[in-house]
């Protein structure tokens, strides 16, 4: 294969199709003639819109054709090279004999690819998941947003498919990739039910609506290769002998307790199991606090978010829902940023705990939402949380969470940029209004805070507002609190993956290992590799 890297296609329109315009494209950069045939798949799209208002799509693309080497070689550029598509391997099983299969607790990203790759192999992995199956949590979640019915253990931080289930479903991850993991996940995507743009798109996503059927086929496919799962049933205990684990003690929903053996236990908890790190936590397992940010969700209208990064030819070219992603520096020394930005989305009620408040962001596929969302944070680091030890990010989470709540009793406390800069409640919306998801009100979101952190979080908006006409106007809609944004912990596993219980496998976004579903899904093979280069298949 021939890889041609940032291969720009104008997106206006000459008579030609897209595909048209990227062979035509392919054919001048190979200087191959009209007759010569090829073939070529995409590897990455992006969209250049820095010359605006002339936008481009940029490829990657890999081409057979005859004789590439020596092609290659001739035309000696840079961004023209052979190369050799690298392919996901999983290791061979280990010897050491496994009289019970691997327990995977936890079925988000991390645990259920975890799960799907061991049962693949042989393993007949058992999953123990303390929410619902996906429909039935779909039904919860509903039930929430409507009528404010909170269950703790179903929600949108609990149950099959993890907190990422209720998001935007981005895929894009910063994790280096030279084993070809990264692009395994996404294929497994598409394989259960994921559009094929995710193998190609620069920013890929899935978005709620899509994302439940393919952890619903996720789940189907575990089962038949001889997985099983136990929803309802939570993680209360872990039995050992002599240092090593021998099995993991649960609790149903109707109270019912069982030990279940077990030589190998992944923990993917994800970042909000509060009661389960302080169960492993007194058990002995070796925890660290971590750093993580803090801060709200702000809305704009996504047309102007897209003119802003398009220019005005959007609406004709009939281009995507435009993202973001921002960053500052501020003089405090506090980092300022972006998360987790839905483009045509809703803020949402995110809440797991009662008495407690807090906020995510959510898109559908088809992201045609009025509304852009992202949490802008203020990193925070163990010296913000007034106490210590491990779960002392926990409690300055809680804390917060608890302030939100009271701002509104239990609604979702919104209020405007121009209104938290003067410190006073908002009397309503501006120029337009909220999509959300929850009960929302108006309250005092500038009392959440240190007066130090607010200062940051408004100069990052200010410097935003340079590089986005609008980020910073006075009706911008902010809504708290945003305090999940990964795991306030880290629970420490060696060079084999094991923490200091042996057989005890930390996994994940709530161990502390990842930061998102692909990087989640992409740690959960990790420990199944791990895993399997220990153990023999189970008895």
């Amino acid at each position: 294969m021939i890889r041609i890297q940032q291969l720009k296609v104008p997106l206006a329109a000459d008579g030609a199709s897209p595909q048209e315009r990227l062979e035509n494209k392919i054919r001048k950069e190979l200087r191959l003639s009209f007759e010569q045939p090829f073939s070529y798949e995409i590897r990455k799209r992006s969209i250049d819109a820095r010359k605006k208002p002339e936008l481009f799509f940029v490829y990657t693309v890999d081409v057979a054709v005859q004789g590439e080497r020596t092609l290659a070689k001739k035309l000696h550029r840079p961004h023209i090279m052979p190369v050799q598509e690298i392919r996901y391997h999983f290791p061979k099983h280990g010897g050491r004999p496994l009289i019970s299969p691997p327990v995977i607790v936890g079925a988000g990203p991390a645990g259920l690819f975890c799960a799907c790759e061991l049962a693949r192999h042989g393993y007949r992995p058992l999953v123990i998941e303390r929410g619902k199956r996906v429909e039935q949590r779909t039904a919860d979640v509903a039930a929430f947003w409507e009528r404010g019915i909170l269950d703790p253990d179903s929600n949108v931080q609990f149950g099959e498919g993890g907190a990422g289930t209720f998001s935007d479903g981005k895929l894009n991850t910063m994790v280096k990739d030279p084993r070809g993991r990264g692009r395994h996940v996404l294929e497994q995507f598409v394989r259960f039910g994921a559009p094929s743009e995710i193998l190609y798109d620069s920013r890929p996503h899935i978005g709620t609506d899509i994302l439940t059927a393919v952890i619903r086929n996720m789940r189907e496919e575990i089962r038949r290769l001889g997985g099983r799962f136990l929803f309802e049933t939570k993680l209360t205990g872990l039995r050992m002998s002599g240092g090593a684990l021998s099995g993991v003690r649960v609790r149903a929903a109707d109270g019912t307790e069982q030990t279940i053996d077990a030589q190998a236990a992944v923990i993917a908890v994800g970042h909000s199991a509060r009661d389960t790190f302080e169960v492993l936590h007194g058990l002995g397992l070796v925890m660290e606090p971590k750093a993580f940010a803090v801060g709200f969700r702000v809305e704009h209208p996504q047309a102007m978010i897209n003119e802003s990064q398009y220019g005005c030819e959007w609406e004709r070219l009939r281009l995507p829902a435009a993202p973001y992603k921002v960053t500052a520096q501020t003089g405090s020394g506090r980092g300022v940023y972006s998360f987790c930005m839905c483009p045509g989305g809703f803020v949402v009620n995110a809440s797991s705990e009662p008495g407690r408040l807090v906020v995510n962001g959510m898109s559908n596929y088809g992201r045609d939402e009025k509304n852009a969302n992202s949490a802008i944070i203020v990193s925070v680091t163990p010296a913000d949380f007034g106490g210590s030890g491990p779960l002392s990010g926990v409690a300055f989470q809680r804390r917060l969470e608890e302030r939100a709540y009271r701002l509104c009793g239990g609604k979702i406390p919104q209020q405007l940029l121009g209104d938290f800069k003067e410190r006073r409640v908002s009397d309503g919306y501006g120029g337009f209004s909220s999509c959300v998801k929850g009960q929302a009100a108006f309250g005092a979101l500038h009392e959440l805070f240190t007066p130090e952190m607010n200062e940051s979080f408004l100069a990052g908006m200010a410097r935003f507002g340079e590089r986005l006409f609008g980020f910073d106007r006075p009706d911008a809609i902010l809504s708290g609190v945003e305090s999940r944004t990964s795991s306030p912990l880290r629970i420490v596993r060696g060079g084999d993956f094991q923490s200091n219980i042996r057989g005890v496998y930390p996994c994940g976004e709530g161990a502390g290992y990842a930061g998102g579903i692909t990087s989640a899904a992409i740690d959960g093979l990790k420990v199944a590799e791990a895993l399997a280069e220990v153990f023999a298949l189970p008895s």
